[in-house]
């Protein structure tokens, strides 16, 4: 290793698209010249790995990959590899994965729509010690925070069954488009997301209502007010 790379801020780059990898990786080197990477991955298995063979003071990671997933990644980065600070670049939004990413050791939590020199700024700053979220997630977090201890003003609490309070307000506008007889790809169009995206918030959804399909959502949720609160 070379004494310019032993000084410069080492990352790991980890993200399942071959792509955005290497869009990241131009940008950071281009843009940044205390900055190494020092390696890429398309999984957080493969991140585990790298770190094994490879020193590195940064990873920026993905939420949603095969294989393992970001969020688990991180809890096992920071038993294993504790100097490692890592950061969750996606553009996955949901508050409760912020909540565990953050719980899993995560130093910050940002959106890959962030400017460049946004990005760069916060992964100093991260690694001057400092734990970052993006303002829009911190917002959505702190909504989510307070309705998970404070049920809806003008609903008693048996208005609303408890797994409505587990559901994340984005999950909840999908349970209740589903109700409409909506396809992931007419909810993706509807809240201006990917559809993939809304694969994953479906498959979250009948993990937290314990159900196997759309079926068994409708048949929990339809006899929600129609005006939930979201």
């Amino acid at each position: 290793m070379s004494d310019e790379t032993a000084k410069a801020i080492r990352l790991l780059l980890v993200d399942d698209q071959n792509l955005f990898l290497e869009s990241l990786k131009l940008v950071l080197t281009s843009l940044a010249p205390d900055f190494a990477i020092v390696g890429t991955a398309l999984d957080g298995a493969e991140a585990i790995q790298a770190l094994e063979k490879t020193e590195a003071d940064i990873v920026l990671m993905d939420v949603y990959m095969p294989v393992m997933d970001g969020v688990a990644a991180v809890a096992i980065i920071a038993e294993r590899f504790p100097k490692v600070d890592v950061i969750m670049l996606t553009t996955f939004e949901d508050d409760e994965y912020v909540t565990e990413a953050l719980a899993n050791g995560a130093k910050g939590y940002l959106l890959k729509n962030i400017a460049p020199q946004m990005l760069i700024s916060a992964i100093r700053a991260v690694r001057s010690g400092s734990v970052l979220i993006a303002p829009d997630i911190a917002t959505s977090l702190a909504l989510h925070l307070r309705q998970k201890t404070n049920r809806p003003r003008g609903l008693s609490p048996t208005s609303l069954p408890d797994w409505f309070y587990d559901l994340s307000p984005k999950e909840r506008k999908i349970v209740k488009l589903i109700l409409r007889g909506l396809s992931n790809k007419e909810i993706a169009a509807e809240i201006n997301v990917g559809e993939q995206t809304i694969r994953n918030y479906v498959s979250k959804i009948y993990d937290k209502l314990g159900v196997p399909d759309r079926k068994g959502v409708i048949t929990l949720a339809r006899d929600l007010p129609p005006f939930y609160p979201e």
